[in-house]
């Protein structure tokens, strides 16, 4: 072993310790913006309402009512037996009335729900039609307006392949349990949460990592990428509800990954076609537009190995759109999901419906605020991209995304990231595209929510194309600061919503404020 001379050593130590002291900088200032960034969404986000203390006050008035009912019942000289069964069959009618509070945070994921619960639950079953969801919504606090009618039944307007999955979970916690999602919906919805949710982002980080550290170039910027994905996007803020943005993102990335592990580590394991194909379908199942990314993963595949693609990945993603269309068969008759029918003579929005006693219309009939649709397409596009839901007015960390596609289609020296930055950018524009173009009664920024949420699961894709730009911007100090301002301004966004994400971006509540939106 060759001697290092002495008289290296203390530029080799001094050299180390200036890395390493960068390092610790970027740490202190990236904790910093990350942990004012969120500090400043909770502020903005404080709120005095207090479900907890009305569902208390309202459960007492149901308690005081009972006593006072108790007494009348009594004075007319009923005998005890009968009095406590009066009492016993109106506390069950007023008790849930009186109860607020829910692990289910708006009609979009509560759709999901009910038909989690009518596929596992009997009592909660229709004849002839698995999918339906009379039953459940007719119970308190299990109302939702995402729904649809049709064939004399009432059902979730979304694409039942989700909620199917789901159901297989919870079938065995119900029938070996005992328990609920109506008697016990805090734990057991918490408890699916966690897994549908929670373990799949941390696999999502960890793939993410792995990225990094395979296209990174600099400390700073595997560094900077890794914390744009855990806390500058609304994938983390999505986490408390079940929906299908975080998902999508977590397939894509996945196959993303695989397909990564094929074309540049020259890897032929058949596990990495098989979850590029499935997790590709997966992908294109809960949000169409990732059927762009489906296509693109099976040619990118196919042209560097055709055999294991068609033996490992093409099935795999057949199995998937099977189980997509079998499922919205079995649910509804045809292979088209519930949200295509909403227009012409067959509007499954369009409808009325029997609710403790009285006729309810589809509030789709007559929707309010942003569900009515913006009626101007350049307006629509602009609130999308800059605007009060703008993806890149509230997390301008994807400005860096398109610098960094740019970056590797400038480069020379590796050919496939220029494959890769160009795939990104026609997908991105090809999904961007695809929601501009929609008919007025579809613009509606996703509804009631706290940012462009069609648009999310393109993390997956915007992350690794970040890394150039992130390693561009680890050169320079007034580079690094653009940076971490772009990270602290994301993650205010992210963290704005703080207990639920189904509300307006603080873009645009603060637009209302400054009188320059009307509400």
């Amino acid at each position: 072993m060759s001697r290092i001379s002495s008289a290296n050593i203390p530029a080799a130590e001094s050299a180390d310790q200036e890395g390493r002291k960068r390092l610790r900088r970027f740490a202190y200032g990236l904790m910093i913006c990350v942990c004012l960034g969120g500090a400043l969404g909770r502020i903005l986000a404080v709120d005095a309402v207090d479900r907890l203390a009305l569902q208390d006050f309202r459960l007492r008035k149901v308690a005081e009512d009972l006593q006072q009912k108790r007494a009348e019942l009594r004075a007319r000289g009923l005998p005890e037996r009968e009095v406590e069964e009066e009492l016993a069959r109106l506390e069950a009618r007023w008790k849930p009335r009186a109860q607020l509070r829910r692990p289910f945070l708006s009609a979009n994921d509560r759709s999901r729900w009910c038909t989690v619960r009518a596929l596992v639950e009997p009592e909660m079953r229709v004849a002839g039609a698995p999918y339906a969801i009379d039953k459940v919504i007719a119970e308190p606090n299990w109302n939702t307006i995402d729904m649809v009618y049709h064939d004399g039944h009432l059902y979730s307007s979304k694409p039942p392949l989700q909620a199917t999955i789901m159901a297989a979970v919870y079938w065995p916690i119900y029938h070996f349990t005992g328990l609920s999602l109506g008697t016990h919906p805090y734990e057991i919805g918490r408890f699916m949460l966690v897994l549908f949710n929670l373990l799949p982002l941390g696999v999502y980080f960890v793939l993410l990592a792995a990225l990094a550290e395979r296209f990174g170039e600099s400390d700073w910027g595997r560094l900077f990428v890794v914390a744009a994905g855990t806390f500058g996007t609304f994938l983390t803020t999505f986490v408390v509800a079940i929906n299908n943005h975080l998902p999508a993102a977590v397939c894509s990335l996945a196959a993303i990954y695989a397909v990564v592990r094929v074309w540049f580590d020259e890897r032929r394991d058949m596990r990495y076609f098989i979850t590029a194909g499935l997790f590709g379908g997966l992908a294109a199942a809960l949000e169409p537009p990732a059927l762009a990314l489906l296509a693109a993963v099976c040619l990118a595949l196919l042209v560097k190995a055709p055999r294991p693609t068609l033996l490992g990945a093409l099935p795999c993603a057949v199995v998937v759109a099977a189980a997509f269309f079998a499922t919205n068969w079995i649910a509804h008759r045809t292979l088209t999901p519930p949200y295509a029918h909403r227009s012409g003579a067959e509007n499954w929005y369009d409808y009325t419906y029997q609710r403790d006693g009285r006729t309810v219309e589809s509030y789709w009939r007559n929707p309010k605020g942003l569900d009515r649709g913006e009626p101007s397409r350049g307006v629509y596009a602009f609130n999308l991209l800059l605007g009060h839901h703008g993806l890149f007015s509230l997390t301008p960390v994807w400005l860096l995304s398109i610098l960094g596609a740019v970056l590797w289609l400038c480069q020379r020296k590796e050919p496939r990231l220029r494959w890769v930055a160009a795939a990104a950018a026609a997908i991105s524009t090809a999904c961007i595209l695809f929601y501009i173009m929609q008919p007025t009664m579809n613009r509606t920024y996703g509804g009631m929510t706290c940012g462009p949420r069609w648009f999310f699961w393109l993390a997956a894709l915007w992350l690794p194309t970040m890394l150039p730009a992130a390693d561009l911007l680890a050169r320079r100090r007034w580079a690094r600061a653009i940076g971490l301002l772009f990270l602290a301004w994301s993650a205010l966004s992210a963290a704005y919503p703080t207990w639920n994400p189904w509300m307006h971006p603080w873009l645009m509540n603060f637009a209302e404020y400054l009188g320059l939106l009307q509400s």
